[in-house]
């Protein structure tokens, strides 16, 4: 499977519609490539180092003998920061990897609630993120270079929709 890229990339960076001058030349692309590989590698550490099991422990060991209320609460926390947690991230796939099994391993932990519903309400979340922020998707950065929506606006509109769509998915 990665032979086929590398060897098109080759293919094209010998030929003179694309010549390795203009591939090393976009700081752009590089600077997004090697953020997005950054926050994907730091987000599989976490995992590997155990600090999603150990923070499901930790949080678990505060929740035990909760009222049926707070499992409640506590699912409607766990949505606003896996919300306001996008914007700490480059991209929904870097957000997942870190986010989203922390929050699912939690879940289980806290008596009475229904971690199908949290499961598929982050996972509507993630859709929702998807337009909040300039970076999250492949289409944000388009719109975002574009100079159409100003920066301003992109965040400002952003936070407004994902609050609306937030609540009406609560």
């Amino acid at each position: 499977m990665t032979a086929s890229p590398v060897s098109g990339s080759q293919a094209l960076s010998c030929s003179s519609p694309w010549c390795a001058a203009s591939v090393t030349a976009n700081k752009a692309a590089w600077n997004t490539l090697a953020w997005f590989a950054t926050l994907v590698a730091l987000a599989d550490g976490f995992n590997r180092v155990g600090f999603i099991a150990w923070f499901a422990d930790s949080a678990a060991a505060q929740m035990t003998g909760l009222a049926p209320l707070a499992a409640l609460v506590l699912m409607l926390l766990m949505l606003l920061i896996n919300f306001l947690a996008h914007y700490l991230f480059a991209s929904v796939t870097a957000h997942v990897t870190a986010i989203i099994p922390v929050l699912l391993a939690v879940g289980p932990t806290v008596p009475g609630l229904a971690i199908g519903t949290l499961s598929l309400l982050l996972g509507l979340q993630l859709c929702i993120m998807r337009s909040i922020a300039p970076f999250a998707a492949g289409y944000g950065p388009v719109y975002y270079g574009s100079g159409y929506l100003p920066s301003g606006d992109y965040w400002g509109l952003g936070a407004i929709f994902g609050a609306i769509s937030s609540l009406r998915s609560s």
